[in-house]
């Protein structure tokens, strides 16, 4: 199989169940409490290693509690950690999230280590650029380095794939360096500012993306499915119909994006990489958690 560059973040996701969400000023006694890893690239990492991708991750963390987390589950998941800069001088990065009994939540992140990536540190892990034939990042990183990281994955050949999560400013020329543009409605809707409600919407958005220079846009639509247009095709593919309920949606986009850069590390055509995707991303939600929802490839297998 061909090999996976990631680059992105990993924090520590500290989760505070409660009736409701505090307002300022106010304490309310909580219900449960959890610690898990969290940050898209990581999350995305791991989806694609559970599904025997051949991953490498790129990402900086402490020396702590936190880190030892990140190392332990990437050594499960079957991550290669060569490229995880460890730097005893920063904290790995947390996230608070309070969480209403609807499941509604609030998050304050602070990235820590992670926000430190910089240039250099591409530069230093250049080597796993030049042996990798996909490369995947999102919009966790500081801007001037995630941009970095895309032109430096051009320059040795890698398939780009960007996820604009959280959606973040790309200059116009950018979007050149984007062979598939990965972003859900609301991101999209950020992009081309505008409203994207009905599937016209969707197909004129396509056609917007396409002409600002991106190669293949994917925008991933939750319960509706996936549409994909690039200069010779468009098409939606429906939503997994699911053998499970629903139970916890968080990490979906992440388990889609890590399964497709699988799915093209297998060669296999668009289509059939974005239906893969589609189930591995479905599945996902029928399990609690991000990372710890993420399906290996015998789940996928047997579902």
């Amino acid at each position: 199989m061909n090999s996976i560059c990631i680059f992105g973040v990993f924090v520590a996701d500290l989760c505070f169940f409660g009736n409701k969400i505090p307002v300022k000023g106010e304490t309310v006694l909580g219900n449960n409490y959890m610690v898990g890893p969290g940050g898209k690239g990581s999350n995305q990492a791991i989806a694609a290693a559970r599904l025997n991708g051949n991953v490498n991750f790129i990402t900086k963390v402490g020396n702590d509690n936190h880190a030892d987390m990140a190392f332990s589950l990437y050594k499960e998941a079957g991550v290669n950690v060569d490229y995880v800069i460890r730097d005893p001088s920063l904290s790995t990065g947390v996230a608070g999230i309070m969480i209403d009994e609807k499941g509604n939540n609030a998050i304050n992140v602070f990235a820590g280590a992670a926000k430190h990536l910089n240039n250099n540190d591409i530069d230093k892990n250049l080597e796993i650029f030049k042996k990798s034939k996909i490369f995947l990042t999102q919009m966790e990183t500081p801007d001037e380095v995630t941009l970095y990281s895309l032109k430096k994955a051009k320059e040795n050949n890698c398939i780009t794939v960007l996820n604009p999560a959280p959606a973040r400013n790309v200059s116009e020329q950018d979007f050149f360096l984007l062979d598939f543009f990965t972003p859900n409605e609301t991101e999209a809707e950020f992009y081309l500012n505008k409203k994207i409600e009905t599937e016209t919407d969707i197909k004129n958005a396509g056609k917007e993306f396409l002409t600002k220079g991106v190669k293949n846009i994917i925008i991933t639509l939750g319960e509706k499915g996936v549409y994909f247009a690039n200069k010779d095709q468009e098409y939606f593919i429906e939503a997994l119909k699911l053998k499970n309920e629903v139970v916890d949606t968080t990490g979906a986009g992440d388990a889609f994006n890590g399964a497709f850069v699988v799915g093209l590390a297998n060669n296999l055509k668009f289509k059939d990489a974005l239906i893969f995707a589609n189930k591995v991303a479905g599945i996902s939600t029928t399990k609690v958690g991000a990372a710890n929802s993420m399906p290996t490839f015998e789940e996928v297998e047997n579902y």
